[in-house]
């Protein structure tokens, strides 16, 4: 009989390392033969461990089956120990195997092998409990995923913004439809018609003809109450089958469009949990016979937002009647927590313009206007100004009131309440270029922030070199831009006293740049009062029965001057909002859009 050396092995699937040389003590063939084979199935060398068995053909099918359903990571192997039997022709072995199943999966168990002498060398007698003690003949092994639900994501009550539900997918094979293709069309119209306008008859048509043979056409993706709703009408059609996912989807349908998405893909790692896995047993057809092994699913804890459901749900009933795209931002001034983002599909199409839509802010910027000239020392509140129906700047430039109006002597408090373009054209004519970027910058607009899960833009106010320039940016035309949520960020700053920082999902950090320096407390309660004047006995009595409103009105032309934007912006108590119906004509709409919010928070 050939002499061996023993060979100890330390095993992975990637390089299994062995190391040769004859043992100081000695050892088996039959010990020896386990340990090759062991080391070669380990390091996935089917063909060489194949090789060490009496049944090679057997082996390699059973063996190749098993790495290629399990793709471990490496597979480590203990020998516990082989025993020769008296006649020295057979032996039996045990050892100890250890699955990397990857993700920090791991399989580990105890088998036996038994061993016998063919023309003079040892071989492992193969069967399938070679692998693994129970697994039998004509059987496989198989790997699942067991994924746990994902966890929710909260408002800041604790109230679900988004949820685990079950999609249906309803597929068309219009093969499988044959003949019949029309009138399954028209029925999966009827049926889905009612949750997406869009599906109609010849859509359904249009995508099915245009599919590749053999596969299917998604109609639609259903939630599950929806699916139960149609099930009847739907389930047995010809040519229709039907997928399940589990996703998680906001806890009503349309809530959150343009800010539960992103909020969903950033949070996807933290409610995802750590999935479960089963290792099990298959007959031919592929039917589960036996559990071999397993680890429960673990869930994830639920993810917080800053977000408010009752406030998002308050803006997106202010919008529902709105026709233009129109857009609201509410933030907490006290913590910089973004309360809700809401737009009406009419926005939705010009993408998402509450955070990161850029106009002209108009007379909202009045605020940071007012801001400058009380910085500069040269006005106060009660200082009395003119405010004519028009005024002429530089000679070129005629400013109009709207409508004409014209107050004449008044305090500056009047002036910025009845919303004076010609005080404030004059105003901002008479600062430095720079004074009005430094007030809007004090205020946030100009700042950038980069907030895990979501995308914004505050807004610009460039220096203004010529007299004309700094007299049109006054009132907020000119060069100047902001977003709703920058105009929403200024409301909360003035609330405030400094510029908070945004936040939308609780444990993230948002990262600040380009703050502005804050606002005197002099100046800012001086703003306060005024804000408070336009609610009060200005441009916004509309919202004068609610309590402790303040806010600014702001018609902003855009194009040729023919067309303006209407926006308001405000605060009441520990809630700042902006609110931009786009091409609206007036602030009037505006300011009604903004009483049906702040009516629907209470």
């Amino acid at each position: 009989m050939r002499s061996r050396c023993h060979r100890l092995t330390a095993i992975v699937l990637s390089a299994a390392v062995v190391l040769s040389g004859c043992g100081v003590f000695g050892g088996s063939d039959a010990d020896d033969a386990m340990e090759e084979f062991l080391a070669a199935f380990a390091a996935g060398d089917i063909a060489t461990a194949a090789g060490l068995t009496d049944s090679p053909r057997a082996a390699t099918a059973v063996l190749r089956q098993a790495r290629e359903a399990l793709k471990p990571a490496s597979v480590g192997t203990s020998l516990g120990g082989v025993q020769e039997t008296s006649g020295g022709d057979t032996a039996g072995a045990s050892y100890r195997l250890d699955w990397d199943l990857g993700h920090d999966r791991h399989w580990r168990y105890d088998a036996q092998a038994q061993l016998r002498t063919v023309d003079g060398d040892w071989k492992v007698r193969f069967t399938p409990a070679v692998v693994h003690p129970r697994l039998g003949s004509q059987q496989s092994l198989a790997l699942h995923t067991d994924r746990p639900t994902p966890a929710p994501v909260l408002d800041r009550e604790g109230a679900a913004l988004l949820q685990a539900d079950t999609v249906i997918g309803v597929v068309l094979d219009r093969r499988a439809a044959g003949d019949r293709l029309d009138a399954v069309a028209a029925t999966l119209a009827g049926s889905l018609g009612r949750f997406e306008p869009s599906i109609t008859k010849q859509s359904i048509l249009d995508g099915a003809r245009g599919t590749k043979p053999g596969q299917g056409y998604l109609v639609a993706s259903l939630r599950s109450a929806d699916y139960q709703a149609v099930k009847p009408t739907i389930y047995d059609l010809p040519g229709v089958r039907f997928t399940s996912e589990e996703r998680l989807l906001p806890a009503e349908r349309g809530l959150g469009e343009q800010i539960l998405p992103a909020v969903r893909a950033e949070v996807a790692d933290r409610v995802a949990g750590r999935d479960g896995w089963r290792v099990v047993t298959t007959d031919v057809a592929g039917a589960e016979i036996a559990e071999l092994g397993a680890a429960a699913p673990h869930p994830a804890a639920a993810v917080r937002s800053t977000l408010s459901l009752r406030t998002q749900q308050a803006a997106e009933r202010a919008l529902d009647d709105v026709r233009e795209p129109a857009a609201i931002v509410a933030i907490q001034p006290s913590t910089g927590d973004l309360l809700a983002v809401a737009q009406n599909a009419p926005a939705d199409d010009q993408g998402t313009i509450a955070l990161t839509g850029r106009y002209p802010p108009g007379s909202t910027l009045k605020i940071a206007t007012a801001a400058a000239a009380l910085s500069s020392g040269k006005v106060g509140a009660d200082t009395v100004v003119d405010c004519p129906p028009t005024t002429t700047i530089d000679n070129t430039r005629l400013v109009p009131n709207d409508e004409r109006f014209g107050l004449g002597r008044v305090p500056l408090h009047t002036a910025f309440a009845h919303s004076c373009n010609t005080t404030f054209a004059r105003l901002a004519a008479d600062l430095p270029p720079d004074a009005l970027t430094t007030a809007a910058r004090s205020l946030g607009i100009g700042a950038d922030f980069v907030i895990p899960g979501v995308t914004t833009i505050t807004g610009s106010v460039p220096p203004a070199d010529t007299v004309v320039q700094r007299a049109e940016n006054g009132f907020g035309q000119g060069t100047t831009l902001a977003s709703p949520f920058g105009m929403a960020l200024a409301a909360a700053t003035v609330a405030h006293g400094e510029t908070p920082v945004p936040t939308l999902i609780e444990g993230t950090r948002t990262r600040a740049s380009r703050l502005g320096t804050p606002l005197r407390d002099g100046v800012l309660d001086a703003v306060r009062r005024m804000m408070r004047e336009v609610v009060t006995d200005g441009t916004a009595t509309a919202l004068r029965d609610l309590p402790d409103v303040h806010g600014k009105t702001g018609t902003a032309q855009f194009g040729d001057g023919r067309n303006s934007h209407g926006w308001f912006a405000g605060y009441q108590g520990d809630v700042a909002f902006s609110v931009l119906l786009v091409g609206a004509g007036t602030s009037k709409p505006a300011v009604d859009v903004a009483r049906d919010f702040l009516a629907g928070t209470r």
